[in-house]
């Protein structure tokens, strides 16, 4: 966050946690006003710690307003695919790259969900980011879902170091995929179109690389590791599920 940035925020939280005395400022004189000031202000300068908790708190409500403005794009969009339960009453979403060495690091992860976790439903967002070869192997890996073959594919393009189109097809080959079908289905525009709306949507949350994580309200980038995750489905599965998705 830029200082400029910065400061108008700050000057938010103060104008919030001054909310209640702005709206009766009527009844106090200037001087007491300015005495009301003063003590805001020491207490502020005394526990800092009220700004970061404001802070945090704004943050939470912004990531929420933005996860329930583009929640039709994440949880209804035509062309994802969901493994797990697709049935499942929690929902995680995730942005991945098959170039994206943290996306492989979180992959065991993501498999003992799916193994522990009977009512979760997780949605798979195809964002390329890296390059023509994770282009391309989007694109085939969603084409792969008209064969029925979407997850051993995932799997398989996910084990390996780095893909780029000789490595697609060369796995999709071995995984006994029709090849000119394929190709075909790559350049459908329902394939097309799901990788243009999970770009818009990233962009949308202010999503800046993958893995990214998404579960109920709350947005987690990175290879945050098993404990979190289950912890952020803990958390919804105690409030009663996702109000959003």
């Amino acid at each position: 966050m830029t200082g400029l940035r910065r400061a108008f925020t700050a000057a938010a939280v103060i104008a919030a946690l001054l909310a209640p005395v702005a709206a009766s400022a009527g009844e106090f004189s200037a001087r007491q006003r300015d005495e009301i000031g003063s003590i805001v202000r020491d207490y502020l300068i005394a526990n800092p710690d009220v700004l970061r908790e404001a802070f945090e708190a704004l943050d939470r409500l912004q990531k929420a307003s933005g996860l329930a403005s583009a929640a039709d794009d994440l949880y209804r969009a035509k062309g994802d695919l969901v493994v797990g339960n697709p049935d499942g009453s929690i929902v995680m979403v995730e942005f991945f790259d098959y170039n994206c060495g943290y996306c492989k690091r979180a992959l065991p992860d993501v498999l003992q969900l799916i193994d522990a976790s009977k009512d979760v439903k997780i949605i798979m967002k195809e964002w390329p980011i890296l390059g023509a070869g994770s282009l391309y192997a989007a694109r085939a890996a969603l084409a792969s879902h008209q064969q029925g073959k979407y997850w051993e594919f995932h799997l398989a393009l996910m084990s390996e170091r780095r893909v780029d189109e000789a490595k697609v097809l060369e796995v999709a080959e071995r995984l006994g995929l029709d090849m000119k079908k394929l190709k075909a289905d790559m350049n459908s525009a329902e394939v097309i179109n799901t990788i243009k709306i999970n770009s818009a949507t990233a962009d949308k949350l202010g999503i800046q690389g993958t893995p990214a994580f998404i579960i109920g309200e709350q947005l987690f980038p990175g290879a945050v590791g098993y404990a979190k995750l289950t912890e952020a489905i803990d958390k919804v599965r105690k409030d009663g599920g996702c109000k959003i998705c």
